[in-house]
């Protein structure tokens, strides 16, 4: 059986370089798209180019990251969509808003740990 550490790939992450959403889907763009012409700009797109990364993530100031793309984040982010209407799903929109302020929904730190996690070829540390 061949040593597989030696096959994996370390990818850093750095909170310390975004404090918003839009910063962070740009410093991934760097990060994992270096030779690309396009950039991510969505959670959707986040998670489809995850599908080409393999061996470890690791997270840097994760916990300043965890307060910048918090509740407050989290409330514009979707108070945007639902201003903005269509393309969105302003329904949806409106009801991940109401958990969230419920105490029941997902801040987008959360929803891009998940994102992270949901790829069994990525291993995820949280610094």
């Amino acid at each position: 059986m061949k040593n597989e550490i030696n096959n994996k790939k370390m990818t850093v992450i750095n909170g310390g370089h975004f404090s918003d959403l839009e910063v962070f889907y740009d410093e991934v763009s760097r990060i994992f798209m270096k030779d690309e012409d396009w950039k991510v700009g969505t959670l959707d797109g986040f998670d489809d180019i995850l599908y080409g990364v393999q061996g470890e993530i690791i997270w840097k100031e994760s916990e300043k990251s965890k307060h910048d793309l918090g509740l407050e984040a989290t409330k514009e982010f979707y108070q945007n969509k639902i201003k903005q209407g269509k393309p969105f799903n302003i329904e949806l929109a409106q009801k991940k808003l109401d958990d969230l302020i419920d105490g029941k929904g997902q801040t987008l730190f959360e929803i891009l740990i998940e994102i992270i996690e949901s790829h069994q070829n990525i291993k995820l540390i949280l610094d």
